[in-house]
């Protein structure tokens, strides 16, 4: 059922690019070859891609931002720049929002950008965000193709399932191409029929 290639010195960067390749196996071939091994998925297949094209190791262009010493969080303390979410964080909004409270992505992306502002805010935009969430589809970062697939495939196939939606997405990272889900994934159904 499936003609994705091996994930091997062998193959060109641009048939890499063409398949779908779990985090870990990607994380194995830079090990294998010694490349660096920390980031997200979208960062690990262009330093593979890299690697592939050019036979050298991309040099890392993040710098790894130190977080600020901060002191006691109150709600007027000013958001530090290059915010890292850490257990001190936590703590202070799980006491002030309740045991709910989690670091979303929204969320996240909002204290880093808005530094100076008091947690007061944070607070506010937090509970604002959530409301935002209940009126909207979420979107789903690049690099969580799996994701974005079974959500996908229930907005276009209600009442099937998981089972189902798993089995077509299965079908559709073997081939080449686009991972995002079509109608004609469903022929993996039928397929397993016959």
């Amino acid at each position: 059922m499936s003609d994705r290639p091996e994930l091997s010195r062998d193959i060109s960067a641009e048939v890499f690019r063409n398949y779908y390749y779990l985090k870990e196996e990607l994380v194995k071939f830079c090990r294998k070859y010694d490349l660096q091994t920390t980031g997200s998925k979208q960062e690990l297949t262009d330093r593979i891609a890299y690697f592939l094209e050019t036979g050298e190791k991309k040099k890392s262009s993040s710098k790894r931002i130190q977080a600020e010493s901060i002191g006691e969080i109150t709600e007027n303390t000013l958001i530090e720049a290059n915010i890292v979410c850490s257990e001190k964080h936590r703590a202070f909004f799980k006491e002030r929002i309740g045991k709910t409270f989690s670091f979303n992505v929204a969320f996240q992306k909002w204290l880093k950008s808005n530094a100076g502002k008091t947690y007061a805010d944070a607070i506010k935009a937090y509970y604002a965000i959530l409301e935002e969430k209940k009126k909207s589809k979420t979107v789903i970062d690049k690099q969580f193709e799996y994701n974005t697939y079974i959500r996908d495939f229930f907005a276009d196939n209600n009442g099937m399932s998981l089972e189902n939606a798993i089995k077509c997405w299965k079908y559709k990272k073997s081939l080449k191409g686009h991972n995002r889900y079509e109608k004609t994934d469903l022929i993996a159904l039928e397929n397993e029929n016959d």
